[in-house]
């Protein structure tokens, strides 16, 4: 049992640390977000940059989804070593048999909200500059 109780444990700090990841990328990208606003408000911008604002959003995006994406397949992972018996126990980290959409990641309903509601602040932003 002792084990299975490491075995999990490795597993929950790998989940761990991709949501710690996906925070830490949230924060970054409002932080960007914040002042690239700050970069927008200067009257010499030229307008031609505008549209680039939009680079490092989809960035971040892409990036926590992978990060999401790799949390769900750590949790079926977990869920799988949680139901093994003792002698099944290989310390195993393999989390390739567990596909998961990327996809379906990037259009979370805890991604997509909060990139979308960026984006949109962004653009009103930039139309209201205009």
């Amino acid at each position: 049992m002792e084990k299975k109780l490491k075995h999990l444990e490795f597993i929950q700090n790998a989940i761990n640390r991709m949501a710690n990841n996906s925070f830490i990328i949230k924060g970054w990208c409002i932080t960007l977000v914040v002042a690239l606003i700050a970069l927008l408000e200067k009257e010499n911008i030229n307008n031609n940059y505008i549209p680039f604002s939009f680079i490092p959003l989809l960035f971040f995006w892409f990036l926590d989804a992978f990060f999401l994406k790799t949390e769900r397949q750590y949790r079926r992972l977990y869920a799988d070593v949680s139901k093994k018996g003792k002698k099944e126990i290989d310390f195993s980290m393999d989390i390739t048999p567990y596909k998961e959409c990327y996809v379906e990641a990037l259009f979370s309903r805890t991604l997509l909200p909060f990139y979308l509601s960026l984006m949109g602040i962004v653009l009103v932003i930039i139309f209201m500059i205009k």
